[in-house]
């Protein structure tokens, strides 16, 4: 059983929360979120890709031979209350097993990101964990409602095979998934905390994104993050994002500090487009670095950062860069900024670890 125990953004009770729109639907209530139209899409899609000459990128044949898949090993039935452990099914779709409870995130099993199964965004690499090999999902965190992460045939099957899923969502999402099969949805708002079954707690937290699956939805639902605390155990999944200036507000409000963050790290170019709604790798590490330094270690004890999963690459191509170059950028960015090198983890297609907690062993 899933109870919101609090909620709301921190205005007085007559005032409209900033990213609620007069009238319906939400807004990115900072500087930075401000989208592009209609006018802008169609010179990005339509006369920059005519008139611009850009290298090929990557084959569909040499992506699968560099990025080869992981055996994934997932604890089963579940990871034990002092464990950690994520595995990545591919693009921001994880398996979380926190502090006894399993998660997964923003699930997507479909062969392609589209609302028609003959056209559209398709797979460049399999699901790195089938579902049938999934263990008992407990949670499911939906961060909007674009296709490359609320996928319907994904949904059914999750429904048939595990009906006792609670499913959490940002404003306007539990309908739809409710006419799906979904039989324990609940809805958040920004910063509302669910408490979970075994006394894990999720909170909906801020991302500067959009949301609609057609034309006449635009924003008509909200988008968000969530951060999940379990034991000892934290986890923040950053969701769809462009980097928004109260990334640290949100870390430092929302339960940090935290062993996983799972950072957004690809479908970004053109930037003079998809800089509102989507990082590059120089904006995931600048939020990655907000974020850590937001939360600081509770005591010096809690040595470690946390651990940033680069996600949201490698299986739609739904923007301009090469399939290859995000975790490639990302590597190189995260190497000019000094930080350490066992704290990136660009994850193969299917490939479980083991997070350790950022407190070091006492000796």
């Amino acid at each position: 059983m899933t109870t919101l125990i609090s909620g709301g953004a921190p205005v007085a009770a007559t005032e409209r929360p900033p990213h609620h729109r007069a009238g319906g639907g939400f807004r990115n209530p900072w500087p930075t979120g401000d989208l592009h139209g209609l006018g802008d899409f169609l010179r990005w899609a339509v006369v920059e890709r005519l008139t611009t000459r850009r290298p090929p990128g990557i084959s569909r044949a040499d992506f699968a031979a560099a990025f080869p898949r992981a055996t994934p090993a997932p604890v089963l039935p579940r990871a034990a209350a002092d464990q950690l452990v994520a595995t990545w099914i591919g693009h921001s779709s994880f398996l979380l097993q926190i502090g006894g409870t399993n998660v997964l995130t923003d699930p997507v099993w479909g062969t392609r990101a589209s609302p028609v199964p003959f056209a559209g965004p398709k797979r460049w690499s399999p699901p790195g964990l089938a579902l049938d090999a999934l263990p008992p999902i407990d949670v499911v965190l939906i961060s909007h409602d674009h296709y490359d992460h609320l996928d319907r045939p994904t949904v059914r099957q999750l429904v048939r095979r595990h009906p006792a899923a609670t499913w959490l969502a940002p404003l306007g999402v539990a309908r739809w998934l409710r006419r799906r099969g979904v039989a324990s949805v609940t809805e958040c708002d920004w910063w509302d905390v669910a408490r979970l079954g075994g006394g894990a707690t999720a909170t909906c937290v801020p991302a500067q994104h959009f949301s609609g699956r057609g034309i006449a939805n635009r924003n008509g639902t909200l988008w968000c993050g969530w951060t999940i605390r379990a034991a000892e155990r934290s986890a923040y999944y950053v969701g769809d994002t462009g980097y928004f200036p109260d990334v640290a507000g949100a870390a430092r409000r929302a339960g940090g500090p935290f062993d996983l963050v799972m950072m957004p790290v690809g479908a970004y170019d053109p930037r003079w487009f998809m800089r509102p709604v989507h990082n590059d790798p120089a904006d995931a590490i600048r939020a990655y670095q907000e974020i850590v330094a937001a939360s600081p270690p509770a005591t010096t004890d809690d040595a470690r950062g946390p651990v940033m999963a680069g996600m949201h690459w490698g299986t739609f191509k739904l923007t301009d860069e090469s399939m290859d170059e995000p975790p490639r950028r990302t590597r190189e960015v995260w190497e000019r900024a000094g930080l350490p090198p066992e704290l990136l983890w660009l994850p193969a297609f299917g490939e479980t670890r083991v997070v350790e907690p950022r407190r070091s062993p006492r000796a």
